[in-house]
């Protein structure tokens, strides 16, 4: 899938408030600022037109925007996020999606986060997580199945979210944490598997052509560099403390 369009939503200064399991301390919003800002300049330079939108006023995790929807080149599929609190984030998402696709929703008492969600091809991986149930999997799985797509469903054991651990960096090359590198249903994958103590480095953006990694990775860089596509680093601190990484913070198609 080539992407041509991307939709971020700018930090709020209430951020530090939001859902973490991390030990790493507060984000510093100015400094989250600055590098959600150069986040946004690096999709440009990939290609993409960037909506920004403004702060979702009272969640202080609305700007991991990618858990609110799942954008398919045929849908539009609309979340129910696993944690309550985030629920309120999804139709100021939809409103914004709708000019670019048709939508679908996930219902109750299915729940999903977009980062569970992994699209290679036309086959969708569904992480089974402590933010996506087996109901709403099924219900993504559906929804991709009637354009002609396929989906796996796959327990995750560790982290987050399954692209915490596992992202795409070519159409036959799956990045990994090494708790995925020997799982049967990603067997038919080139893979590429990171350093234990460069686990974060696991998520890593593909955008067309290019790849953008987090800042201080250096052995993921060089097993990257023999892909041969450009790569992108980018310092995302602040937005590790809060448990988040590249890939939620814009939702690309």
């Amino acid at each position: 899938m080539t992407f041509t369009h991307a939709i971020t939503r700018r930090p709020g200064k209430d951020m530090a408030s939001g859902i973490t399991t991390s030990t790493l301390g507060p984000p510093d919003c100015i400094k989250a600022l600055e590098q959600f800002d150069a986040y946004v300049d690096a999709l440009n330079r990939c290609g993409l037109s960037v909506t920004v939108l403004d702060p979702l006023e009272g969640h202080p995790d609305g700007h991991f925007v990618e858990d609110a929807a799942v954008v398919t080149p045929d849908v539009a599929v609309i979340t129910n996020p696993g944690a309550p609190p985030r629920r309120g984030e999804v139709r100021s998402i939809a409103a914004a999606l709708q000019h670019y696709r048709q939508t679908v929703w996930v219902q109750p008492p299915g729940t999903i986060d977009g980062g569970d969600v992994l699209m290679v091809g036309r086959h969708f991986f569904i992480g089974l997580s402590d933010r996506t149930n087996q109901q709403g999997a099924r219900q993504l799985g559906e929804a991709v199945t009637g354009f002609g797509c396929t989906w796996t469903p796959v327990p995750v054991a560790a982290g987050l979210h399954f692209k915490s651990s596992v992202n795409a960096v070519s159409e036959d090359t799956l990045l990994l944490t090494r708790d995925f590198a020997d799982h049967p249903a990603l067997a038919g994958f080139h893979r590429i598997v990171v350093l234990p103590q460069e686990a974060y480095a696991g998520n890593t953006l593909r955008v067309n052509d290019r790849l953008i990694m987090p800042a201080g990775f250096p052995d993921t860089r060089q097993k990257l560099q023999a892909l041969g596509k450009p790569i992108i680093e980018l310092d995302v601190s602040e937005f590790r403390k809060m448990d988040g990484g590249l890939t939620c913070l814009s939702l690309r198609f």
